[in-house]
């Protein structure tokens, strides 16, 4: 049985399309498994339950589909159990059309919004109107201090769900919401200064605006530059369910006293819900974030993060893997090799380091995995031979590859020299993949109106963003194609791991955050 989104949304024009333009692949594997998106879990009922609006489209009967936005306070939308929500209709406009429309036709198609995190869930399903005569149900979903009066109630039976990527949703925040995020960041500052106290050395004892908080209830020491961060919710909460791969926007303090956002990866096993783990480098020598956290996060810091974002996901389809880490890029691969394992699928683990002392989690993964592991410790000259690897895998295999530029590039070298399918090569980057020989390339910003002058060292989307320029942007290193922007003009040098073939040569699009020029002109549509 598969995905009960896709039997529904992927018409046989639909598959056609994707088919056309080149993503049937990474939807294929959704045909296939256990389905489980029509049963709401705990990380949905907790999304809708804390929106206070969302739209809703039916269909009328001339065949037009009509969109209506329904709202009331915070939980209006009530989830009754794991596949029927529910929720009060309050008396409003006189026109009845949605009404009408579902007298007719039980279907509606629902959209909730959660604009400040850049996230939305979308969901399919049948209405029950309830009437006034049923007393007890309607008590259920009536909101309690709320004076708008109650027409009648809906029970939604879901048939599916799904969860769009961040892509083209734009940030918004009410007003409350801004003085919200900011009041801590006033009320520290306001202590400082009254303390009188230092702000490189002052420890703090909350950091970032994001809607995820979490506080630091435990701090290991994996390796002589390696620790480990356990994270949970402050109150003892259940944390939002994540997928191997996925990775926290952790805020820090850099030590001149400015905040920063660092991508790390979630390394724990993506079953538990009471913690989770992350693994941090301290690089002297680099911009300041790993030092920032190796001095500042002590156990009771709490971090207000963004929710946990995935562009490192595994496939679902029961074909094998073949895992690829080199140094702290261990941290998804720990999580990947331990979801393959709980699910039973074959998998392969090579793991390489400068030394065994210096390998976070090879004690672990060699006791769990000790058949599936092969280790390679540089200063012991054991070398990894990506093209043998690639090789030897099985044909349907799916290669995941984490770690340092030059092992990615090796493997993705190997990978082209083998006609091993782009699709089934999936990579992440813990940095831009800078090219020393870059050169500075003059880029015409086509809507904005503006010449930008990028020099050599500078990244197209920091030009952008130090002429002020609103354009979308998150991992920074090509990871997610946020900041994916369309070419109109010159030759782009692309660098980023994520977009596909179709999408860079027939949609012209470029990442702007790591991809440059062949061409000493861009113009670009933004």
């Amino acid at each position: 049985m598969g995905h009960r989104f896709v039997e529904i949304a992927f018409t046989d024009s639909v598959r056609a399309l994707q088919e056309a333009l080149g993503s049937r692949a990474g939807y294929a594997a959704m045909d296939e498994g256990e389905d489980s998106n029509h049963m709401l879990s705990v990380r949905e009922a907790d999304f809708i339950q804390a929106r206070d609006s969302f739209y809703m489209a039916s269909v009328s009967e001339t065949g037009w589909p009509y969109v209506q936005h329904r709202g009331g306070p915070p939980g209006f939308v009530r989830v009754l159990d794991e596949q029927t929500l529910g929720f009060a209709d309050f008396r409003g406009n006189s026109q009845y059309v949605s009404v009408g429309n579902l007298r007719k036709d039980e279907r509606v198609a629902l959209f909730f919004m959660d604009y400040p995190s850049r996230t939305r869930l979308k969901l399919l399903g049948r209405v029950r109107l309830v009437g006034p005569e049923e007393l007890e149900l309607m008590a259920e979903l009536e909101v309690a201090d709320y004076r708008a009066p109650v027409e009648r109630g809906f029970l939604i039976h879901i048939e599916a769900f799904d969860w769009n990527c961040p892509q083209h949703i734009t940030p918004r925040y009410t007003k409350p919401e801004i003085e919200a995020l900011t009041a801590p960041l006033i009320e520290e500052n306001r202590a400082l200064k009254a303390a009188r106290i230092d702000v490189h050395a002052a420890r703090p004892k909350v950091l970032g605006d994001g809607p995820l908080e979490l506080v630091v209830s435990g701090v290991r020491q994996l390796t002589p530059r390696i620790r480990a961060y356990e994270l949970r919710d402050p109150s003892g909460g259940t944390l939002p369910a994540v997928e191997a791969g996925a990775h926290l926007q952790v805020p820090v303090r850099l030590a001149d006293g400015k905040s920063a956002i660092r991508h790390y990866s979630i390394c724990s096993n993506s079953a538990r819900r009471d913690a989770y783990e992350i693994a941090v480098l301290r690089e002297d020598e680099g911009a300041g974030g790993s030092r920032a956290v190796h001095e500042l996060f002590a156990i009771g810091l709490r971090l207000r993060c963004g929710l946990p974002q995935n562009h490192f996901r595994l496939h679902t389809a029961a074909r094998s893997a073949v895992l690829i880490a080199g140094g702290i890029g261990i941290t998804p691969i720990k999580a990947m090799a331990q979801a393959l394992g709980a699910r039973g699928n074959a998998m392969q683990l090579h793991y390489a380091g400068r030394s065994g002392s210096e390998m976070a989690f090879r004690d672990r993964l060699l006791r769990e995995f000790a058949d599936d592991v092969r280790i390679y410790r540089s200063a012991e000259g054991e070398r990894m031979d990506v093209e043998r690897i690639l090789s030897a895998a099985p044909d349907d295999a799916v290669f995941y590859v984490c770690g340092p530029g030059r092992l990615i590039d090796a493997v993705t070298r190997a990978a082209t020299a083998l006609n091993i399918d782009p699709e089934r090569v999936h990579v992440e980057r813990f940095a831009a993949n800078v090219s020393p020989d870059a050169r500075p390339v003059e880029v015409e910003l086509r809507r904005s109106g503006q010449q930008l002058r990028v020099s050599a060292h500078q990244s197209i989307l920091d030009a952008m963003l130090e002429a002020g320029v609103d354009v979308p942007f998150s991992c920074g290193v090509g990871n997610c194609k946020s900041c994916a922007v369309k070419v109109l003009g010159g030759e782009p040098e692309h660098r980023d791991s994520v977009l596909s073939a179709t999408e860079r040569e027939d949609y012209r699009l470029m990442c702007p955050c790591v991809s440059r020029a062949t061409s000493a002109h861009l113009v670009l549509d933004i």
